[in-house]
């Protein structure tokens, strides 16, 4: 799997969450909310330590991750974070892996 993120979601990121150089930020599954891949569960997304990665981006000196024990979520799905503009808030969409 792999992750995308648009040049507006990496703007939000820092502006939102402070991210800096050296922190590391993580996608990671919940229990509750809405999702198109599996129902009753969503993603969250915090700053943390990477342990086991799966996937790994890696910008500005930030990593963003997905950690083994959250792949079952993805379902072989990529994921692309953007940001929608009406509500100003973190965006998921997933497609198929590419090959």
């Amino acid at each position: 799997m792999k992750i995308n993120i648009s040049e507006d979601a990496f703007k939000w990121f820092q502006e939102e969450m402070e991210v800096a150089a050296g922190e590391a930020v993580r996608f990671y599954v919940r229990y509750g909310g809405s999702s198109k891949l599996q129902p009753g569960f969503s993603l969250g997304v915090t700053k943390d330590v990477p342990s086991e990665t799966a996937a790994v981006l890696e910008r500005d000196g930030v990593t963003y991750y997905v950690e083994q024990t959250d792949v079952w979520y993805f379902d072989g799905h990529d994921l692309h974070v953007t940001v929608n503009d009406e509500l100003k808030e973190l965006d998921y969409s997933y497609e198929k892996e590419s090959a």
